[in-house]
């Protein structure tokens, strides 16, 4: 399957992933741009850091690394779950890699080929 690369589909997927952020965390990114290639989408995002992540970081870094994990784990399901209802996509999967340290997110979102 296959997205068209425009400014309209831009803005409505960087809608999507600010939404699941400000679910998540109550505030949405810093930075956040979206790409589109072929059949793959590229979130480049910048988080907000969480006082709750900075205390955790002073006191129980192990739980604040547990956390950031399953956090992210939980970004890429509901990301997959709105990209398919609201953008009706048919994703094959959802990479993401977070840096704690700075804050950043790449997200990828590879779509389903359609079949010969």
């Amino acid at each position: 399957m296959m997205l068209l690369d425009s400014n309209e589909n831009k803005k409505k997927l960087c809608h999507l992933y600010n939404e699941i952020s400000k679910e998540l965390f109550g505030f949405g990114t810093t930075l956040l741009r979206a790409a589109i290639e072929n059949n793959i989408i590229t979130f480049y995002a910048r988080h907000r850091r969480s006082p709750r992540s900075t205390a955790l970081e002073g006191e129980a870094p192990t739980l604040k690394l547990e956390v950031d994990f399953r956090m992210s784990l939980l970004y890429k399901k509901r990301l997959r779950e709105k990209l398919e209802e609201e953008m009706g996509l048919n994703i094959e999967v959802v990479l993401r890699d977070y840096d704690a340290a700075t804050q950043w997110a790449i997200t990828n979102v590879i779509l389903q080929e359609n079949e010969p």
